[in-house]
């Protein structure tokens, strides 16, 4: 089972036995263990997780944290639990007090449905008043599974987080505010537009006029956005649908064993739109083995344009340079291939200039 399965699985069955959940400690045994097993970390490791962590606060000695996650025998999270019964805003000033006093760079708030990541964005050892990440696990989206999954013991990687964590907290930011504009616009937001159009003088009547006006065009324009998006899936699954049984996709049958799945599949039409202003799309074909997917120019073994290694813990793409060798590149997810856009349309370009080129 790969992670975002555990994660969806972990807030299903959040959902189906909170009613028995009553207490702090059994929201801790119940969502927050299994939540921090889920990403990787041995529970009952004490190098690993550390219970009942004391967090010493100048004069106040003893103040405990309910959980401090270490990696490598530093010191990466501590963890604040409460109730899944309780709201999380009037708890934020507790994590805070803990956060500077630790060698942690991120503290998690949590009632086991919602979870909050902060850091110090804005000022050093000083714990931010906004968390950078948010999300409820029984309405996890799949991009913010790919996030905390940035959080795993077999990912983690401190650069990798804070590089993201300010992009990630201004992105939310951004979202509630459009998302309030669209909503109920503002004086200023309905302006902006309004002296675009109108020639006269904005009065008092005339904003109110066109704020329902813009209200009005924000709708019907999300709307014909959305019936756009439908009508291009469809299209695109009915021509996927068509190309699954295109003769120029080949499976390597020699080993009864391959399993083409579905993600294979995806990453194979992802590397056809990148390189279709390239070449003919009829001459990238696949061959299926048991430890890499491989792609190919006219169907061919000495033109590898890449190979693919997508299990479920790991993915990653494997790039051919002009020396025969391979480089294998770490990806997140599926998407990521989008990155190695220009390296696979040079592979094409050295394959097309030498075409007798032997290739690993």
């Amino acid at each position: 089972m790969d992670f975002k399965d555990v994660i969806k699985q972990l807030g299903e069955r959040s959902l189906k036995i909170k009613d028995a959940v009553n207490t702090e400690e059994a929201t801790k045994n119940a969502f927050i263990m299994p939540f921090i097993q889920a990403l990787g970390y041995d529970v009952f490791n004490p190098a690993e997780v550390t219970p009942e962590f004391v967090a010493d606060l100048g004069i106040k000695q003893g103040e405990k944290v309910d959980y401090a996650v270490y990696k490598d025998q530093k010191l990466i999270i501590l963890i604040e639990c409460k109730w899944h019964g309780h709201g999380l805003d009037v708890f934020n000033s507790q994590l805070f007090r803990y956060f500077h006093t630790t060698k942690a760079k991120f503290g998690l708030l949590t009632n086991g449905f919602e979870y909050r990541f902060y850091t110090d964005l804005l000022e050093p050892n000083k714990m931010d008043e906004k968390p950078f990440f948010t999300f409820n696990i029984t309405d996890i989206r799949d991009n913010q599974i790919e996030e905390l999954k940035k959080f795993h013991k077999a990912y983690y990687d401190l650069e990798t987080i804070v590089t993201t964590a300010s992009e990630l907290k201004y992105t939310n930011e951004l979202k509630a505010l459009i998302h309030a504009e669209l909503n109920n616009p503002s004086e200023n937001f309905v302006r902006h537009f309004a002296k675009q159009i109108y020639t006269g003088t904005l009065t008092a009547k005339v904003t109110d006029q066109f704020t329902h006006l813009t209200k009005k065009s924000v709708q019907h324009y999300i709307n014909d956005l959305i019936t756009d998006r439908l009508k291009t899936a469809l299209k695109q699954e009915a021509a996927a649908q068509d190309a699954v049984i295109e003769p120029e996709v080949l499976i390597d049958s020699k080993d009864t064993k391959v399993v083409t799945t579905a993600e294979e599949l995806e990453a194979f039409y992802i590397i056809k739109s990148i390189l279709r202003d390239k070449i003919d799309g009829e001459r990238i074909v696949y061959r299926d083995a048991q430890t890499y997917f491989a792609v190919l120019l006219d169907d061919n073994n000495r033109k590898t344009i890449c190979r693919l290694y997508l299990t479920s813990t790991k993915k990653s793409i494997g790039l051919i340079d002009e020396n025969k060798k391979e480089t294998k590149h770490e990806i997140l997810k599926i998407d990521n291939i989008y990155k190695f856009s220009a390296q696979l349309a040079k592979t094409i370009e050295r394959y097309e200039k030498a075409p007798n080129q032997v290739e690993a």
